[in-house]
């Protein structure tokens, strides 16, 4: 594919950025080389969830794509930049799920009309996401007591919401086996024709689809180093607050491979596996990159809280009513994406005007 020859700019975005080039310049580079290595993603989490099912396949896809988050994560809290990582946090929970969602059902749903998704996940998703903003809400409620005691209870809290992700994943892999279960148990009259397409994790296996899937998150994670590097000079130069450009610019940047592949799949008629994507990647922020950091961020002497803005709350919880009010009903059109798309532009403005001081605390 032509897509894939824009792989050189990996080492072209590496170069520049090791030469101290224009940081605009570093920045479009390293955003060029994320085009073909998103479509690696996509194309190896297809061939993954034609044997795993729509549920593992996004799964595995969420996972390798938040891989990179909490790289860049790690790194700036070793510089001290808490409050940029409790940005970007934000920005891939609201972009996830109001940009990254609403575009994929905008594009499938002018290719495709109404599609329709599996309800249940939905709801559990839905359960997860509220559960997710309760953990944010509660140590912002007890910010003003001390700041020994905030960080304890952000601890805490963070620790509970990693539980319950991995109670969510035990949930999930017993109701799937038992779906599998009761479509084996009854009998198919099997069609005398042979297909005439064969899946290419069919084909050979899982395993190498998964190893391309690994080394593109590699890739991914690499390319979004160089991006973090040269975001916050570029963003100095276009004149933009440093909360704008974690929210907006560092977040679409970073999760630019699974926008890329969500629309993708929705296109294909598989929006099961672009939910999987979008709202799965903005649950494992919140209950499993966020508690990540929390913990590595107590051991690399640099501790971090959960402790955000009322702007950045206001959006997360916005975020998640629209999306679960969207979501509800197991149907969509290219009418919810449009919502979707336009809550976040309009959050996008609203960050866009809000004063660099104003952004901080309470």
């Amino acid at each position: 594919m032509k897509s894939y020859g824009l792989l050189i700019f990996i080492p072209v975005a590496i170069a520049a950025n090791s030469a101290g080039v224009e940081p605009l310049i570093v920045f479009a580079a390293a955003a060029l080389a994320l085009a073909p290595l998103a479509k690696l993603t996509q194309k190896a989490t297809d061939a993954l969830s034609a044997s795993l099912g729509p549920n593992w396949g996004g799964l595995l896809s969420a996972s390798l794509g938040n891989a990179p988050e909490i790289i860049i994560g790690v790194s700036a809290l070793r510089k001290g930049l808490a409050e940029v990582v409790k940005s970007s946090l934000v920005g891939s929970i609201v972009g996830n799920l109001l940009f990254a969602l609403g575009l994929s059902m905008l594009a499938g749903g002018i290719r495709n009309g109404a599609q329709n998704f599996d309800r249940r996940i939905a709801g559990m998703n839905a359960a997860l996401l509220t559960l997710a903003v309760a953990g944010l809400i509660i140590p912002a409620v007890f910010h003003h007591t001390s700041e020994a005691v905030t960080r304890e209870i952000s601890t805490e809290i963070a620790g509970i919401l990693f539980l319950v992700y991995l109670g969510s994943l035990v949930y999930s892999l017993t109701t799937s086996r038992s779906a599998a279960d009761q479509r084996t148990v009854e009998p198919k009259a099997e069609p005398e024709i042979e297909p005439t397409h064969e899946p290419a994790a069919a084909k050979g296996g899982w395993g190498p689809s998964l190893g391309i899937l690994a080394a593109a998150t590699i890739g991914l994670a690499v390319m979004s180093e160089v991006l973090t590097d040269a975001l916050e000079p570029a963003s100095r130069t276009l004149g933009l607050t440093p909360i704008f450009s974690g929210i907006f610019l560092l977040a679409l940047a970073g999760n630019f491979a699974e926008t890329y592949n969500a629309i993708g799949f929705a296109r294909d008629g598989k929006l099961d596996l672009s939910l999987g994507v979008t709202v799965g990647s903005s649950i494992q922020v919140a209950l499993v990159v966020a508690p990540v950091l929390i913990f590595c961020g107590s051991l690399l002497g640099s501790p971090m809280d959960l402790v955000f803005s009322r702007f950045e709350l206001v959006a997360i919880v916005l975020s998640v009513l629209v999306t679960r009010q969207l979501t509800d009903d197991g149907r969509s059109t290219w009418l919810d994406g449009l919502m979707l798309v336009a809550v976040y532009v309009m959050l996008g403005v609203g960050f866009f005007y809000l004063p660099a001081g104003a952004a901080v605390g309470w």
